[in-house]
């Protein structure tokens, strides 16, 4: 018998890899439920009598099932754990458990924060932008050898210039200065001022007491040149702009995040940046979220501030960021204990007597080995890390998973309405009419059913061409409650009878 039991685990594993497993997964797991449970259960109290295909609906006496030409089965009290119900809790013998190789987790109280990885590069300090120009008309005397993309210090000569119309100024002024009024000195002073003429070349004029024909125009900022139109000789209009200067220290880095994790992201937080041009790590801080999202990879560019003291650290740059959020206490499990479907993230709890419950959680921050749970598991329990998969195929959890529409459903996209799909049947008609076809089909592996006799609901073009007795091949989905023939016809009355359901019997 353990033989026997055993080869069938291994044929439900083949199954699971052919995509034909959940309905042998269904029925040996009952299989198993009820050869394992034989000897505690003639003790155990009865709570209610229920149909396996429809659990919701309990019966307080044993007797046929009014859904399903089958008998009904009974519910133990020492069945199941508190909180899990019937339609929800799967059990599977423990000699299959081994072979799925099934590996457990605690769900703990511990401290977890999200890590988001991505990209950006390097940019020069906007906030650090200066614009040399003139102020009057004039010509360069000298350039100081420059070019685009070098670095300067504050105060480095950039060009002397030479204003003609600014002398005439200046010997006012030193007029002004030999009378030693205050007053008219102050007002002279501020004249100057208001004609372009900088303050440390009036500085000079009133230290030296002679006119400057010259001055030298120098960096306001330190940083690089981005941009430079001056050459010895040349002529100067008013408002002349001779060269930009950009600061870089500190730099900025402009990273991508995707628009669905932004939310993560807080002015002020940490940000770990590794360059590629070299192995250290430099820590910054986010000091804006710009407003506008790229359209094209739906990303939104963070603007983080970087020190530079060193001047290593080019415009242009490549670089990755990882961005550190604070840590918080949560409940915790290992992200392989989560199944994501799509729809909806699934975590299967182990409980005692080799049940086990598809529990839908909502998921927290991750940090890539451990996910924060926000609902749907408590402290202490026990989920399924390894072989999780398995399970879902070998106790048909998707057809588990559909009866969680309430109460334990926590992903709002419970409210759409999937495709149905459909399943393949062989059978014998029983009864014909235009709103139902009852036939006695065979095991339908899909959903887990045993061969049966049951009514199917005709379409809203009812099927005429059959008639009970025949022999057919009929093809089915859930529609709501109910069960819709989707397409029948008849097979050849060659086919042995022996592999038909009895019309009356028992579908065991």
């Amino acid at each position: 018998m353990l033989r026997n039991k055993l080869a069938f685990a291994m044929a439900g594993l083949v199954g699971v890899s052919l995509a034909v497993g959940g309905g042998a997964g269904y029925w040996f797991a009952h299989k198993s439920e009820k050869t394992q449970s034989d000897s505690t259960q003639k003790t155990a109290k009865v709570l209610y009598w229920y149909d396996p295909m429809k659990p919701e609906q309990h019966f307080d006496k044993p007797g046929k099932s009014p859904f399903m030409d089958m008998q009904l089965v009974p519910k133990y009290a020492d069945e199941g754990d508190a909180g899990a119900t019937e339609s929800t809790v799967v059990k599977i013998d423990p000699s299959i458990q081994q072979n799925l190789a099934i590996r457990y987790a605690m769900v703990e109280q511990a401290m977890v924060g999200s890590n988001l990885l991505t990209n950006g590069i390097l940019q020069a300090n906007e906030r650090q932008v200066a614009i040399l120009q003139t102020r009057a008309n004039g010509f360069v005397q000298r350039a100081y050898g420059h070019a685009v993309g070098d670095i300067v210090s504050q105060g480095s000569p950039i060009a002397d210039v030479s204003i003609p119309e600014w002398t005439g100024e200046q010997t006012e002024f030193l007029a002004v200065l030999r009378m030693g009024d205050r007053s008219l000195i102050q007002a002279s002073r501020q004249r100057l001022q208001l004609l372009g003429i900088p303050q440390d070349v009036i500085q000079r004029v009133e230290r030296t007491r002679k006119v400057q024909s010259t001055m030298t125009l120098s960096a306001p900022v330190s940083g690089f040149i981005d941009s430079l139109e001056v050459r010895s000789g040349m002529a100067l209009s008013m408002g002349q702009t001779l060269a930009t200067i950009k600061g870089f220290n500190p730099i900025w880095l402009e990273a991508a995040v995707p628009e669905a994790q932004i939310a993560t992201i807080k002015q002020g937080s940490k940000a770990e940046v590794t360059l590629a041009a070299y192995t250290k790590t430099v820590t910054g801080k986010v000091i804006d979220i710009l407003p506008t999202l790229d359209t094209t990879s739906r990303t939104i560019k963070v603007r983080i501030e970087l020190p530079n003291s060193d001047g290593h650290l080019k415009p242009g740059m490549f670089a990755s960021v990882k961005f550190l959020n604070n840590p918080q206490a949560s409940l915790v499990i290992p992200e392989q204990a989560v199944i994501r479907t799509g729809t909806r993230n699934v975590v299967i709890v182990a409980h005692e007597q080799g049940r086990f419950e598809p529990v839908v959680v909502q998921l927290g921050q991750s940090d890539g080995l451990k996910v924060a749970i926000l609902q749907g598991l408590k402290v202490g329990q026990k989920v399924v890390i390894s072989g999780q998969f398995l399970i879902d195929s070998e106790a048909n959890l998707q057809g588990v998973l559909d009866k969680l529409n309430t109460g334990k459903a926590i992903s709002t996209s419970q409210t759409q309405n999937p495709k149905p799909s459909l399943y393949q049947g062989i059978g014998r008609v029983e009864k014909v009419t235009l709103q139902e076809i009852t036939i006695s089909h065979q095991a339908i592996a899909g959903l887990g059913w045993g061969a049966m006799t049951m009514s199917f609901k005709q379409p809203a073009k009812p099927f005429t061409q059959i008639r009970s007795g025949d022999q057919v091949s009929f093809s089915f989905k859930q529609v709501s409650d109910a069960y819709v023939i989707s397409n029948i016809s008849k097979i050849s009355n060659n086919m042995s009878m022996a592999s038909m359901p009895s019309e009356k019997g028992d579908p065991s």
